[in-house]
């Protein structure tokens, strides 16, 4: 039987591989019998909610990678609502429920009382939605990566606030229908050149890591949080988790769309040390836009009596660039 174990395979048309003819030390930490399950079954998160996913994967790698040795505070939204209805809880580590706009600033405090304690082997995690970390906890955030605090501040970009009834973040793309960016007027949906793109403010900082993953690798996902707790200093990942409600898809294409999400170059999966990126995961084939965009209702104003062409085209320039810009585009396919 131990034979068969060298033998991997492939799921024709995806990037996934089984796990169970892995060698062990090939398997990623969802598929060891020893995983923490640190956020448990019993929240209340939707179905296909790509934060609950995108959680589960990140805690239980920093946990693995910390030796299980981790404290995490989680600012207010949809995965602090979800997973603690008061008074329950699915959280199986130590956690602590900040503000809205405070997270990084708990977790610096979090980490100085372990330095103080001499307690060098906890290690500490924040978390937030977009809304908490680009918009509200923004000053917090960059104090933290200004300070280089020891602390691994991890966001779940779902692109809007999701759990006050979908408004607009700083992390809703152009166009996109929100609560707060209604499909009406010449200019139908967000307006173009607001916003902000973290990961790239997070690499200003020049701290020691940033990096940016999508729930449809959950491997690419795991080591890099792997990779963000080898280093000490201030952390930041930045995961793109698709919300079936807020942005009008079907449940069962939360993988789906953040794979096409990196495939046409809207969303580049990349990692940086101090200021510099190190490595991009490739774009073999580029995606057009459009197959991205007609899955969700929060674009569904693009495509109905007449096709928005201005505005898909610039939408298509916004990938085009970020593959320029982050070399995104696999060598084979140049």
């Amino acid at each position: 039987m131990s034979e068969l174990q060298t033998v991997s395979f492939y799921q024709t048309g995806t990037f996934t591989v089984g796990n169970r003819l892995l060698k062990q030390e090939e398997r990623s930490v969802q598929a060891n019998m020893q995983r923490t399950n640190s956020l448990n079954s019993g929240h209340r998160a939707c179905q296909g909610c790509g934060e609950a996913l995108g959680a589960r994967y990140a805690i239980d790698a920093a946990m693995n990678a910390s030796n299980r040795q981790l404290i995490a505070a989680n600012a207010t939204g949809c995965l602090e609502v979800f997973s603690t209805p008061y008074p329950e809880t699915s959280w199986q580590i130590p956690w602590i429920h900040s503000l809205f706009g405070n997270a990084a600033a708990v977790a610096t405090g979090l980490a100085a009382a372990m330095k103080v304690k001499g307690k060098s082997d906890v290690r500490v995690v924040a978390q937030g939605g977009d809304g908490g970390t680009t918009d509200i906890g923004f000053g917090c955030l960059s104090g933290m990566f200004e300070r280089n605090d020891d602390v691994l501040y991890i966001c779940y970009d779902n692109e809007a606030y999701m759990n006050t009834g979908v408004q607009r973040s700083s992390a809703t793309p152009g166009a996109a229908r929100t609560a707060t960016t209604m499909p009406v007027g010449e200019r139908p949906g967000n307006s173009f050149g607001q916003g902000k793109f973290l990961p790239a403010i997070a690499m200003a900082h020049e701290i020691p890591y940033v990096a940016t993953a999508t729930v449809a690798d959950l491997r690419d996902l795991e080591a890099k949080v792997v990779r963000a707790m080898s280093f000490r200093g201030a952390r930041y990942i930045h995961i793109l988790v698709p919300c079936p409600l807020g942005w009008g898809s079907a449940s069962n294409d939360t993988i789906r769309l953040a794979r096409l999400a990196k495939e046409t170059g809207l969303f580049p999966v990349f990692e940086a040390e101090y200021g510099e990126i190190k490595s991009a995961l490739a774009i073999r084939r580029p995606l057009p836009v459009e197959d991205y965009l007609r899955p969700q209702k929060r674009f569904a104003h693009l495509f109905g009596k007449n096709l928005a062409v201005d505005t898909i085209a610039r939408i298509q320039a916004k990938a085009d660039k970020n593959i320029r810009k982050y070399g995104l585009l696999a060598k084979e396919a140049v």
